[in-house]
């Protein structure tokens, strides 16, 4: 590697951003660190007010995130460190079996930086993963695909794909490991997380690993504020499990809509409450997750309830066309 490149140490950052006894300023320091150099070698902070770099890119079903917001995923800390730790975890548990032979990874919507290339490549030779990167923003996949030539990581990539990862169709689907796709928001909004999987698992090897694993949105029921200092929750249930209902699905299309999920709220005592809160949980691999707060995938939605009550039942509706988006009504 030429001397500029070396000179700042992915490896060295990325290998210290693992240890579980690293402190949250730590983090972040190691974070801003590796986000200044990435936006010196390609030019691009992530904040300027480009309308090229800010506007959302619409797919087939919702949309992906502009190309500034996508760059500044790496500055959501938790989030980052998490993903990270799931994804090197998952490559080296798919080296055991069988040994020796190459990890392939499909990264759909790897942005303008492509960090779990550009960071978890350097751990690893090329010979033991290889990426296929897939962005339909094609600013967004010209500057990735910059990034990991400076970084003289070209290597470790097999493919590049300038397109939808919600109709794509996947070339030699049965040779991959891993499945990554970052591509969701808080209450699974607008992003394509789950028109993703339910195109792209049913075209990859049962035994896939997906990162994330699936997630989770449940209601909780509160008296206070999350703000509160005498905040409490209830968890009620829960209002959509996406692995589920993709693995529930009996057709090879995409649905419009996922089934509704009804809550009856006279069984539970919803008169004792003033807030209905909406979470979303991230499970990222085996027993790593992103809880409440942590990350912007996981603020909670709080909804002040109307008193008295005058309805029997909420019902939740998971709508995937050309907006997606979670949907609720009130019924007697």
């Amino acid at each position: 590697m030429s001397e500029n490149v070396t000179a700042f140490n992915i490896k060295e950052k990325v290998s210290t951003l693992l240890k579980d006894s690293l402190e949250q300023p730590e983090i972040e320091n190691l974070i801003n660190e590796i986000h200044s150099y990435f936006r010196e070698l390609i030019q691009l902070t992530g904040f300027d007010q480009n309308m090229e770099h800010l506007a959302a890119v619409t797919t087939a079903k919702g949309k992906a995130l502009g190309l500034n917001h996508a760059a500044q995923c790496l500055l959501d800390y938790k989030r980052t460190v998490k993903f990270l730790k799931a994804m090197v975890t998952a490559i080296k548990e798919k080296q055991q079996n069988p040994p020796d032979k190459t990890i392939n990874i499909f990264y759909a919507g790897c942005g303008p930086y492509a960090p779990f290339v550009t960071l978890i490549a350097p751990l690893f030779s090329p010979e033991e993963v290889q990426f296929s990167l897939l962005e339909i923003n094609n600013k967004s996949l010209e500057y990735a695909k910059t990034l990991i030539q400076k970084l003289e990581l070209t290597n470790y990539v097999t493919n590049y794909y300038n397109t939808d990862a919600v109709t794509f169709k996947v070339p030699e689907p049965e040779k991959f490991h891993i499945l990554f796709s970052e591509t969701l928001d808080a209450l699974l909004y607008r992003e394509c997380y789950v028109p993703i999987l339910f195109n792209l698992l049913p075209q990859l090897p049962k035994d896939i690993t997906v990162i994330p694993e699936n997630v989770l949105v449940k209601m909780s029921l509160a008296t206070n504020t999350i703000t509160d200092a005498k905040h409490t929750s209830v968890e009620i249930d829960t209002v959509l499990n996406v692995r589920k209902a993709i693995s529930s699905n009996e057709t090879n299309t995409i649905p419009t809509q996922l089934p509704d999920k009804k809550i009856a709220v006279n069984s539970i005592n919803i008169e004792e409450y003033n807030y209905l809160l909406l979470d979303t949980l991230v499970h990222v691999y085996n027993d790593i997750w992103l809880t409440r707060s942590e990350s912007s995938l996981t603020l909670a939605l709080e909804m002040h309830i109307e008193h008295p009550i005058n309805f029997g039942s909420i019902v939740f509706t998971y709508l995937m066309d050309s907006n997606i988006e979670l949907k609720y009504r009130l019924e007697e």
